[in-house]
């Protein structure tokens, strides 16, 4: 491992030199990405393993709003922005995946994932040395409308795919579709929250 940082350091440095804005985006994107798959692959854990632990009982319980009748590719459901539908197989017994169960999987996971990524990517990704509650503030103001924004997506292909492959699948794709359009969105969000610039101005 040392051999490699010895190599690859100096030019790395001599690059940094060169274009220092440049790398500057080329070292925040790489620590940013690395840091939102790894919360990401915490995210597809707790959504596919906590409504399980939950059980059957939340899994069943209906709650969602607002709610509106929809049907894609021959698939009836109820459209919301929060919440999910109760998932049936074909008996038409409840199960585990959907309604009251996996809206708090779902939340828990994406919050505790954001407590996670917040200090990374703050103090390692960006160095950031900003008021740390204006910050956290807008972070938190980000998340909320960008969990409403996913969840209204989500809902409208999960109870589709509910009826065609194993919640574990669905759990990927769900964890893979909200983590792509809040990574996207995020980054822009840390470099608003997150300016150029503010170390040298605290120093």
């Amino acid at each position: 491992m040392s051999i490699v940082k010895d190599w690859w350091m100096p030019k790395w440095n001599h690059f940094e030199k060169q274009h220092e804005k440049l790398s500057k985006w080329i070292y925040q994107i790489a620590c940013f990405f690395a840091f939102s798959m790894g919360v990401t692959l915490f995210q597809y854990l707790v959504f596919t393993f906590m409504p399980g632990m939950l059980g059957i009982g939340l899994a069943g319980t209906e709650f969602m709003w607002p709610q509106k009748e929809v049907s894609i590719l021959g698939v009836d459901f109820t459209w919301s922005l929060v919440g999910y539908n109760v998932l049936r197989d074909s008996a038409g017994a409840v199960i585990i995946g959907g309604g009251l169960g996996y809206f708090i999987s779902y939340e828990t996971g994406s919050f505790l994932a954001q407590c996670i990524n917040f200090p990374l990517q703050r103090n390692i990704t960006f160095k950031s040395k900003g008021n740390l509650v204006y910050q956290a503030m807008w972070y938190f103001i980000a998340w909320v409308l960008i969990s409403l924004i996913c969840n209204g997506f989500n809902n409208l292909w999960m109870p589709v795919a509910a009826a065609y492959v194993a919640p574990a699948v669905y759990n990927i794709l769900v964890t893979f579709v909200t983590g792509g359009v809040s990574m996207v969105i995020f980054f822009f969000v840390f470099k608003i929250i997150f300016p150029e610039g503010e170390s040298k101005k605290q120093r």
